[in-house]
């Protein structure tokens, strides 16, 4: 499975900064707007300890972490939509990723230039998140030219279509972001394949101190049933439970395998069943899924290894409507 994030905000709010300190690489950090054109990439190990300790308990060679990849995206400006700043190069950017960490300034520094030329965090949260919804506007009202055409053969899931992107604009046009709707409206077939920017789930990454973020700026956050991370980035090195925050929000857990060769870290979608994740690891896995040894890390490190907690009667055989769980370490059993 691949994860990607996309880091978005208003020129100089400090996300050059954020992608250095997550991916530890060296990008062009400028007091200007539009110094990063094209997005950076980093891969990003996600942390955790559970590794080291079953690594040590296996003796293994090396040590594989899940990861996620990170998009530096270049400043958005107010007029995005309509091309200003490259905005539209930009906006396309975001349509790529899979969930978005929006940094917002609310440190006071004067010797750094702001776009809007005022240091005010909830009107620039609003500036980005109206340029998402006037971008996606703009693909719901071709799509919505189509589908009354198509709709006019008598075809009813056109027709279907037609209503549920009809809905969509109007919620949308009451500044509604997508995730922010129902998840049975959402998740509907017409609007994934849009992949809409607003369906993105968004984090927020406050950056400044906690005397800088006012109570305005997080009730404003709370409703969008979004989660924040107050971080002054120019003194923070350890981000790691922003890292954390992005994987419990994309509803994803980690499952293990261990061995002397190697202990590893697979991610999954959480309520995954056992046939899916063993997948992860090989497509012959879940083609030829029989059944899986299960047992879960605490356990297992509480037994003091395999050996032990097979004795002990700990390690259970799973059949394909096992749901994995956070923590849980696999050996596939799969036919020839």
């Amino acid at each position: 499975m691949k994860l990607s994030i996309g880091i978005v905000g208003l020129p100089n709010v400090g996300k050059s900064t954020l992608f250095k300190i997550l991916t530890k690489q060296e990008v062009n950090i400028a007091n200007y707007p539009f110094a990063t054109i094209d997005p950076n990439v980093g891969v990003v190990a996600v942390p955790d300890e559970r590794l080291q300790k079953l690594a040590a308990l296996s003796n293994s060679k090396k040590i594989i972490p899940a990861v996620v990849e990170f998009y530096d995206i270049a400043g958005l400006v107010k007029g995005a939509c309509k091309g200003e700043g490259l905005g539209n190069k930009f906006l396309s950017h975001i349509r790529e990723v899979s969930a978005i960490i929006e940094v917002v300034r609310c440190f006071p520094a004067n010797n750094i230039i702001h776009i809007e030329e005022k240091i005010n965090p909830v009107s620039d949260l609003e500036i980005i998140n109206t340029e998402l919804i006037l971008k996606d506007l703009e693909t719901i009202e071709k799509v919505i030219i189509k589908l009354d055409s198509d709709a006019k053969s008598g075809d009813k899931k056109k027709i279907k279509d037609l209503e549920i992107v009809k809905k969509i604009k109007n919620e949308l046009e009451n500044n509604i972001l997508v995730f922010n709707l129902s998840k049975e409206l959402a998740s509907e077939q017409i609007i994934k394949e849009l992949s809409l920017l607003t369906a993105k789930q968004q984090i927020y990454l406050l950056n400044g101190n906690e005397e800088d973020v006012n109570e305005e700026l997080k009730n404003k956050i709370k409703s969008l049933n979004a989660d924040y991370l107050i971080v002054d980035l120019a003194n923070s090195e350890n981000i790691d439970e922003l890292i954390k925050k992005t994987y419990k929000l994309l509803g994803l857990i980690s499952f293990f395998t261990i061995g002397e060769d190697e202990t590893r870290a697979w991610m999954i979608k959480k309520g995954e069943k056992a046939p899916q994740a063993a997948g992860t690891i090989h497509t012959d896995f879940e083609n030829k899924f029989i059944k899986a040894e299960v047992i879960h890390c605490d356990n297992l490190l509480e037994a003091g290894g395999w050996t032990q907690a097979k004795s002990k009667g700990l390690i259970r055989l799973e059949g394909k409507d096992y749901i994995m769980q956070d923590g849980d370490i696999m050996v596939v059993r799969y036919g020839q």
